[in-house]
């Protein structure tokens, strides 16, 4: 008999499923079929905000839920790592101490996994959800939600200006993510912070006419160089998805690495952790 192997929902908190609770279908489903997703953002509580406020108090729950892993001696550099849609950044945290059998760590480098606030989410329907951005639907063959985006990228820059104020450069912070917060430091990085050290994406993609490609065409200059890897069995964010973002960034003058994981699901393993920690090491090294 084959051993049931333990697979954990992008779309829920931090708790691994089995894979005869998610129905043996794609990740993230239940036995019924139903979103865990949509089942977890309805236990979300919506908040009401005044016009104006809501960059605010975006900026306000982002850092009332940072969860960070310090490093073990003196600290020279930084990490933001962003959260699959419904996630939290403790999830995320614990998925990978739950992969690895320890948190993700280094002697010089702080990792810093926020939350996104909640919001209402269009492919659930309009439930709310932990996303850092809304979308029209799951797909790469349609528009992008800019106006959402563009307005993440402003809150997630107030992250990078802190680790600047306490000493941190630019090009010694590394963004990446899992699956939608993959795509999220696509953005943030490519066209907001160029400077920073490198980016690195998890199951993650963009989308067909996506606002980084039209900046890589436009800028013509040196670019972060991208870290990625995806699971040839992601039935959520598709393989070829993942694969066709990596050669369009390529193309226009991306410094790539693309990773490919045999009969992966939308999940994490520990091979591809250990390669990113290598990844990691490469592109933070400690200093002297």
């Amino acid at each position: 008999m084959t051993p049931t192997r333990l697979r954990r929902s992008p779309h829920t908190a931090s708790s691994p499923i089995l894979p005869e609770l998610a129905g043996g279908g794609a990740p993230g489903r239940n036995a019924s079929g139903a979103s865990l997703e949509a089942a977890a953002a309805r236990r979300a509580s919506p908040v009401s905000l005044p016009d104006g406020r809501a960059g605010m108090a975006a900026q306000w729950a982002l850092q009332r839920t940072v969860a960070t892993v310090a490093p073990a001696g003196r600290h020279t550099a930084s990490v933001i790592f962003l959260h699959g849609s419904g996630d939290t950044g403790q999830g995320v945290r614990d998925w990978i101490k739950q992969v690895l059998n320890q948190d993700l760590c280094f002697q010089h480098i702080k990792i810093i996994y926020p939350t996104a606030p909640a919001r209402p989410y269009t492919p659930m329907r309009g439930s709310w959800s932990n996303v850092w951005f809304d979308r029209y639907k799951i797909s790469p063959d349609c528009p992008e939600h800019t106006e959402t985006i563009d307005s993440m990228c402003q809150t997630l820059t107030g992250l990078i200006d802190d680790e600047v104020k306490n000493g941190i450069r630019k090009n010694r912070i590394l963004l990446g993510g899992f699956s939608m917060g993959g795509g999220m430091a696509l953005h943030l990085a490519y066209r907001y912070h160029p400077d920073v050290a490198g980016v690195f994406v998890l199951s993650g993609f963009l989308n067909k006419n996506s606002a980084v490609y039209q900046v890589l065409k436009k800028d013509g200059k040196e670019f972060p160089e991208l870290f990625q890897c995806h699971g040839t069995a992601d039935e959520l964010v598709l393989y070829s998805w993942g694969e066709e973002t990596n050669k369009i960034l390529k193309s226009l003058g991306v410094t790539t690495t693309f990773v490919t994981l045999p009969n992966l699901y939308h999940e994490l393993n520990r091979s591809e952790l250990e390669k990113l920690q290598a990844w990691i090491l490469k592109k933070l090294p400690e200093e002297t």
